[in-house]
């Protein structure tokens, strides 16, 4: 079993030992094992054996679908739903790694999904590659989504309920780099080239386009990020 030294991961100056995630859809320094978000994020057990029964039991929801393993890693944007204490969160990324924020009920209903990238698959299919590792299938003709884009997927059924395009003007969040967690409106976007990468200013911030999630057009989706400036 593979596990990793818990004053290496920030909890503290003790001796001790944490679980380490699955490698799984989310990178493993941006994911939290489900045993930590029950046991040290929520609080809902006080040892790992417990957290391991919460969990064995299929209390605790990611993305609407129970999960039993303890070291599922659950990264950004997922949605954790406690039903029978009728709480609900959202991963985002802050700036010392993954946190949780609590939200409503009605907002559990929907996550954000970055496409990371577009594949063609046979004749007339495109498969919409997803930052949380889950991909969507459309027909060629119906292809109207760009990479960098953001969707609204409905939960549980990973329906597609609007887009919204990454585009100057629209609300977005840095979700890595020493920026992280900081939101604006994209004011600027430069095109990569062979020995540069692409960059993006929000707000007063430029960073690397790779780390800019749009949130929103003129108000974010999501109730954790609701700066308009």
């Amino acid at each position: 079993m593979t596990h990793t030294k818990r004053i290496a991961s920030g909890y503290g100056k003790q001796y001790k030992w944490i679980i380490t995630p699955n490698p799984g859809s989310h990178p493993k320094k941006y994911s939290v094992p489900l045993l930590m978000v029950a046991r040290d994020i929520l609080k809902y057990a006080d040892n790992a054996r417990e957290a391991k029964k919460i969990i064995n039991n299929g209390l605790i929801m990611v993305d609407g679908i129970p999960r039993k393993d303890y070291k599922y890693g659950v990264g950004l944007m997922d949605v954790i739903s406690i039903p029978k204490a009728k709480k609900y969160f959202r991963a985002i990324q802050g700036k010392k790694g993954p946190v949780l924020k609590e939200i409503d009920e009605k907002e559990s209903k929907f996550k954000l999904c970055k496409i990371i990238n577009k594949s063609i698959i046979g004749k007339d299919t495109i498969q919409l590659n997803l930052h949380d590792g889950s991909n969507v299938l459309l027909n060629s003709g119906k292809d109207e989504y760009k990479t960098r884009d953001t969707l609204v997927i409905g939960l549980p059924d990973k329906k597609i309920i609007k887009s919204i395009s990454f585009d100057v003007d629209n609300l977005a969040a840095i979700t890595s780099g020493r920026h992280s967690g900081e939101t604006g409106k994209i004011k600027e976007i430069v095109k990569g080239t062979e020995t540069h990468h692409s960059l993006t200013r929000v707000g007063d911030i430029q960073t690397l386009t790779d780390y800019v999630f749009v949130v929103g057009k003129t108000k974010s989706m999501i109730s954790i990020w609701q700066n308009e400036n």
